[in-house]
């Protein structure tokens, strides 16, 4: 995807993307830009008939009730933005920073936020020319706005500022300079237009869509190598099982895992055993809300990402316009709460898989998958790691969005600490693909115990690329090498990408559409 078109309507999380990591160009929308304009001309209107208008022709917050004339609106623009730029930490990443630049000039192109095209023209320069502004990743309250980083981002458009501009932090001005990109000017309601938004926390919140996507396919991969090293009862995976409680995660798990392990010969060596233990049987119970509540959660992004998200809104079509609340968070924060969870029992699970494979009673493989015992202790310690991991997850799990504290003199007095539950996500996705490593390297460590019998059509596929970067274990070494070469593997995807050529798309829960539901009548 070389080129990214905003309508203010229909960006993509997977546009999102292609901007904000891959480099993809921006433009604007003629119809777009008819809806600016229109918009623009109404909001000029209402500033020439003395109409008083939050953050237009009075103060912001608890000043929202001093006017403030038409000759001081280009300072009072200006002022928003210094006195809300009081960001601390270190700072975001750059592709969270693009995202979220996009996001605004996605909600400037619906037409409602008043603004000047040349405002626009602005923002889309600074993506296209690679000025990336240093923001810093925490002071958001997720309401009013992320006002805090998207000040820092304006103060860049203002030509002031820090930041990066080829790898390299300067002052804003010389990276717009040394960019070819002219700095605005403000005046109406430009200050708002540029920070009152939810656009950062949203941003991040797109990516971590995207990146949860690969995890959980990830995820099935390393269940169905789990299952088939430890010989697992399939019949739990039938698909008479899984449509007659029809989630639609559920029986797209179940369905993966058929057919990620079809053909094993170590499965099919099984002894006499009628069913497995919980962590295996119940895979597809337990991944599949996961995978539900990951296409939950791209809905609701994706919803906001199109969204007006700012304050006030002007209709030029009806000549109205409104002060009210769509800056508000909430919505965003709640669901990346509910990812949170979703992915922590995504590793829960994991490491109960690798905790089956390492324990000999369990596995009735060679105790921690090494020959040698006593003097060699195989993977032990690299559960160990896991089940840290996994405990600090549960810690960050906690909703951040039940918080609330209330600012501006009791103004606004509800905030949805909605850019802490994307730290916390982003923190607990960068886990899981540690856990889920450690179970890859403990099931293709197993596989090594089945006299020479090959694993599934998929489970073999991932195990085969998992041994060009590290061999079997046959003496303790260093563990920790092994561990982040796989956890590369799937943060890159190429486990997945490399099954995926051989069996076709993994199945996601949107991808499912013609179950039964039940009968509720």
């Amino acid at each position: 995807m070389d080129k990214v078109t905003l309508d203010g309507n229909s960006l993509s999380i997977e546009q999102i993307v292609a901007v904000a990591r891959q480099g993809a160009s921006v433009s604007v929308s003629d119809d777009a830009r008819t809806k600016v304009q229109r918009c623009r001309d109404f909001l000029e209107k209402c500033v020439k008939d003395g109409i008083a208008i939050y953050g237009v022709t009075t103060g912001i917050g608890e000043f929202a009730r001093i006017r403030i004339s038409p000759e001081q609106s280009a300072e009072l623009s200006r002022r928003i933005i210094y006195s809300h730029s009081a960001g601390t930490g270190d700072p975001q990443p750059p592709d969270v920073v693009r995202a979220a630049m996009l996001l605004r000039a996605n909600v400037l192109a619906k037409g409602y936020s008043g603004v000047r095209q040349c405002l626009l023209n602005t923002v889309i320069d600074m993506i296209n020319k690679g000025v990336v502004p240093y923001v810093q990743e925490k002071g958001s309250l997720g309401v009013s706005g992320d006002l805090s980083p998207m000040s820092q981002f304006a103060e860049v458009a203002l030509g002031e500022g820090r930041a990066f501009y080829k790898g390299e932090l300067m002052s804003g001005g010389e990276a717009m300079k040394r960019a070819g990109v002219k700095p605005t000017d403000l005046t109406f309601k430009e200050g708002l237009g540029l920070i009152n938004g939810s656009q950062m926390m949203t941003g991040g919140a797109a990516l971590l869509v995207y990146d949860a996507e690969r995890l959980l396919k990830n995820a099935v991969i390393a269940a169905a190598m789990s299952a088939d090293a430890l010989r697992a009862v399939a019949r739990a995976f039938n698909p008479h099982v899984h449509r007659v409680r029809p989630f639609r995660g559920q029986n797209a798990v179940a369905a993966n895992l058929l057919r990620l392990f079809a053909d094993s010969e170590i499965m099919a060596h099984r002894t006499g055993r009628v069913q497995d233990g919980y962590s295996i049987r119940c895979t597809p119970q337990v991944l599949g809300p996961s995978l539900d509540t990951l296409e939950h959660v791209r809905q609701i992004v994706n919803t906001e990402v199109n969204s007006a998200a700012d304050n006030p809104l002007f209709f030029g079509d009806e000549q109205e316009y409104f002060a009210a609340g769509n800056f508000h968070g909430q919505g965003i924060g709640m669901v990346v709460d509910f990812l949170c969870i979703a992915l922590s029992e995504v590793a829960n699970l994991s490491e109960r898989h690798t905790n089956r494979l390492l324990n000999p009673v369990l596995s009735g493989l060679p105790d921690f998958l090494v020959e040698g015992k006593g003097l060699n202790s195989g993977l032990m310690v690299a559960q160990y790691t896991a089940a840290a991991l996994v405990s600090e997850n549960k810690v960050l799990s906690h909703p951040a969005s039940v918080d609330s504290i209330s600012v501006s003199a009791d103004q606004e007095d509800h905030v949805s600490m909605g850019p802490i539950a994307v730290r916390k996500c982003t923190e607990i996705l960068k886990n899981v693909r540690t856990v889920l490593a450690i179970e890859m390297m403990s099931a293709a460590q197993a596989f090594e115990f089945h006299d020479g019998r090959r694993p599934g059509r998929g489970t073999g596929v991932a195990y085969d690329l998992i041994r060009t970067k590290v061999p079997r274990l046959v003496d303790d070494r260093v563990l920790w090498p092994d561990i982040e070469e796989i956890r590369k593997l799937v943060e890159s995807n190429a486990i997945v990408d490399a099954v995926e050529k051989e069996l076709g798309p993994l199945t996601l829960a949107r991808d499912l559409t013609d179950l039964p539901r039940p009968n509720v009548s």
